[in-house]
């Protein structure tokens, strides 16, 4: 909850948003890439009303939009195994991020938590890719995004 007169953010993964959300990035990326002539026909082809797509046009957008210039925070739960640290640090790599911290947790129960701090740079690919590259790998419980800086 934010407090009167301030905004507060946060980061969503996709499957947590309503549909109607989901709809209006769409309607936009429609007007953005010119596929769409008018809000009218956007709107018509995503299947939203005018009104729900002026209603948050201006508060949802997609996160890698936004990213480049700053400096993620991630936290990593992942399986105490030879090697999975090394590939996680290779799928930052890969997408062009900078790594400026590293910090890993003494494993507890076979569990290990991890820090990243990664800069997000001009040429660095999307972050959302990224972050569900990390997640595949196996062995590797979960990736969030605890801030964006």
């Amino acid at each position: 909850m934010s407090m009167k007169g301030t905004t507060a953010y946060y980061v969503v993964k996709e499957r947590a948003l309503p549909e109607v959300l989901l709809k209006v990035v769409e309607a936009n990326r429609l007007l953005d890439t010119k596929k769409a002539s008018s809000v009218q026909e956007a709107v018509d082809r995503v299947g939203i009303s005018r009104s729900s797509y002026y209603k948050y046009k201006e508060d949802i957008f997609p996160f890698h939009d936004t990213a480049q210039g700053t400096t993620l925070n991630l936290a990593c739960k992942m399986d105490d195994e030879p090697g999975l640290l090394s590939d996680l640090l290779e799928v930052v790599a890969d997408f062009g991020a900078n790594i400026l911290t590293i910090h890993q947790a003494i494993p507890i129960n076979g569990i290990a938590s991890l820090s990243l701090s990664v800069q997000i740079l001009a040429d660095t690919g999307d972050v959302s890719q990224m972050i569900q590259e990390m997640e595949k790998k196996g062995g590797v419980h979960n990736v969030k995004v605890l801030a964006k800086e």
